[in-house]
């Protein structure tokens, strides 16, 4: 595996960061997940202007622009012959001390990895997930707000280990105030009466996946809506979905032990999933690009 790190391209044994690095140190730092598909990265801006969105909103100055992240992210993939790839470009805020301040820290780095990966549920898109409700809440937006992409991620992780323990697929957040949030990695649509609803997303990441959803949706001439959503619009859901760059998009079938709908993945499932996957397969930057 070739894995690019401050401006060379590195086997995986030798591409190495310092144990003073701050990212490391302090999950100081911010990442992306992008998915490249026959030969095209998918919605490649979008994912670098939430990344350096992500950097700026910390405070990071990275060290390489957009254009060379880009650059950088293609030639990644096409060292490792990668057509279909999951792809993590990361910032972090660099080397520095023991210490918190980041002013110490005088340089960022940036890496890219990028790997082979399929669909990441199996055969869980023809069955369903199983979701549980976790008793770990969302991070509020005035503490660390869920839409920095941030390596900090064990408000994500003590998600999935409660959804582990408990028998479920994937976890579903609720925030401080007893609203809907997301999933440990993924945005979340409930479908009643035809339509889609979704949070607003200042309580959970604004997914570059879940743009792609709602432009569908609105292409097939399903009504989207974004409100505030309890316990009660999750158990009385005709269907419920989850997105993501890694999840792709996917059913949930069951939550704490309750039927979503029939059982079975519904009808606007399939019709989303069916466009998201024509829209995958023809949209999309040129990792060869002339």
């Amino acid at each position: 595996m070739i894995i690019y790190l401050d401006g060379k391209y590195l086997t995986e044994d030798q591409a190495k960061i310092s144990v003073f690095d701050h990212g490391f140190l302090y999950g100081d730092g911010v990442f992306e997940g992008i998915r490249a598909y026959n030969g095209k990265i998918f919605r490649l801006q979008e994912h670098l202007d939430r990344l350096y969105d992500s950097a700026k909103t910390i405070d990071i100055q990275p060290s390489i622009t957009k254009e060379e992240m880009a650059e950088a992210i293609c030639e990644v993939l096409r060292r490792n012959k990668l057509n279909d790839a999951y792809i993590r470009p990361i910032i972090t805020r660099g080397v520095g001390d023991l210490g918190l301040d980041p002013r110490k820290c005088k340089k960022a780095s940036a890496l890219v990895i990028a790997v082979s990966w399929g669909a990441m549920y199996g055969d869980l898109y023809e069955k369903g997930l199983k979701a549980i409700t976790v008793s770990v809440r969302r991070n509020p937006a005035e503490c660390l707000p869920p839409n920095i992409k941030s390596l900090n991620y064990l408000n994500n992780i003590l998600a999935k280990i409660e959804a582990n323990y408990k028998g479920g697929d994937e976890a579903i957040f609720f925030d401080t105030n007893g609203y809907l949030s997301e999933g440990s990695g993924d945005n979340l649509y409930i479908i009643k009466n035809g339509e889609i609803i979704t949070p607003p997303t200042l309580n959970n990441l604004r997914g570059v996946t879940r743009l792609v959803v709602l432009e569908i949706a609105k292409s097939l001439g399903i009504t989207v809506r974004e409100q505030n959503l309890g316990y009660f619009d999750l158990y009385t859901a005709d269907e419920l979905i989850c997105s993501g760059t890694a999840a792709e998009m996917a059913p949930i079938t069951w939550v704490d032990g309750r039927t979503v709908g029939s059982g079975k993945p519904g009808p606007v499932f399939r019709q989303l999933a069916a466009a998201f996957k024509v829209v995958t397969k023809t949209e999309g930057y040129p990792i060869n690009k002339k």
